[in-house]
């Protein structure tokens, strides 16, 4: 009996332990939560997500249909195509859209397959004898979006960030004619070639085992009769979601609490079947053969040098590459730059078209820019 006492009282004082460990932690995140909201938010009462154009429906070349919105007059002398990264929508766009609005430009964005507004991936008997999502796809996808959203012959400009980049790459390996002709520059963000490791963000010990299990767990969840109760976790969000936001998506600056939520807001919205799906693609991306046709136009690539998804020396091979291009780094800073430091996007991309369709009196230049 004594020794039943010694090893419940050794079990209750491990298990008191890792509570008391746990209460601490949650009462860490509290204060650091806590204390970040407390600052100054600039963002408070802007409108994130909230900013809307003309609807236009693109149907895919397998049928699923992309959700985009279009802003700005019919005859502009450029279309401006953004193209969002993974597990996001169209809305990270918010200050770019906001800033271009009242230039001369047709501003088109877009929601990738599975993402935002746009249709969910084929599943099920549909979806039989067709390959598992890929980059190269959603190459396709951005090439139906700039046939029906910028038709007959007007120059276009290509933003996209992180597997919206990729998205560019893609449509350049499939038609590689467009850019110098109807394509006449890129804006690429944080972004790369090839050699994406989704879960390069996580400490070095535990990424070989994260590599091994993500896609699996993924698929997995989304698959079994868990993928409600993961919904409904996601959906719970709270000071962990903001924190690990916080983490991967900015840099080391001060970021506004709101833009984080929105940031937070937007992941959570993308179904765990679509995280999973674009999780191996991500990882087996390598467009690399294309980027001698991105070199027909001119292009701007940019990287946050605290950037903890796309790491920087990635984004320098991904400039070397292009013929010609221009490399911004962008000190303090991460993965989502035009959330982070919409200045820097914007003004790149005003600063490109300057370049190469100069307007009387840098039209496309926004106001205070």
């Amino acid at each position: 009996m004594s020794r039943w006492r010694r090893l419940t009282k050794v079990s209750g004082l491990a298990v008191g332990t890792v509570a008391a460990s746990a209460g601490a932690l949650i009462a860490a995140e509290k204060i650091i939560v806590g204390r970040q909201r407390l600052r100054p938010d600039p963002a408070a009462d802007e409108p994130l997500g909230q900013l809307r154009g003309r609807p236009l429906t693109v149907l895919a070349d397998d049928g699923v249909p992309l959700h985009a919105e279009v802003s700005g007059p019919d005859d502009a002398p450029v279309t401006i195509i953004f193209s969002h990264g993974y597990c996001l929508a169209q809305d990270c766009w918010h200050f770019q859209r906001q800033a271009l609005a009242d230039t001369p430009a047709r501003l088109v964005f877009w929601d990738q397959r599975g993402h935002g507004r746009s249709g969910a991936l084929p599943a099920g008997p549909a979806a039989a004898g067709r390959p598992p999502v890929s980059i190269g796809q959603l190459g396709a996808d951005l090439g139906a979006v700039l046939a029906a959203a910028a038709p007959g012959d007007t120059p276009v400009l290509l933003a996209g960030h992180s597997m919206g980049g990729m998205t560019i790459m893609a449509l350049a390996a499939r038609q590689p004619a467009l850019f110098g002709s109807r394509v006449i520059g890129t804006v690429l963000v944080s972004t790369a070639a090839a050699g994406i490791d989704p879960a390069g963000w996580l400490p070095a010990p535990l990424r070989p085992v994260a590599r091994q299990a993500s896609s699996s767990l993924l698929r997995s969840a989304a698959r079994s009769r868990m993928a409600a109760l993961v919904e409904r976790a996601r959906q719970a969000g709270g000071d962990v979601a903001f924190l690990s936001t916080r983490y991967i998506g900015f840099g080391d600056q001060d970021v506004s609490p709101a833009v984080v939520d929105f940031l937070e807001r937007i992941i959570r919205g993308t179904p765990i079947e679509v995280i999973a799906q674009f999780y191996l693609a991500l990882a087996e991306h390598d467009q690399r053969a294309a980027l001698g046709a991105l070199g027909q136009a001119p292009a701007v690539v940019l990287i946050g040098d605290r950037d903890r998804l796309v790491p920087p020396p990635l984004a320098r091979e991904l400039a070397a590459g292009i013929q010609g291009s221009e490399l911004i780094t962008v000190p303090g800073a991460g993965h989502v730059l035009m959330l982070e430091r919409p200045d820097i996007v914007t003004d790149a991309i005003t600063g490109l078209l300057d370049r190469v369709l100069p307007l009387p009196g840098s039209q496309l230049r926004p106001a205070g820019g």
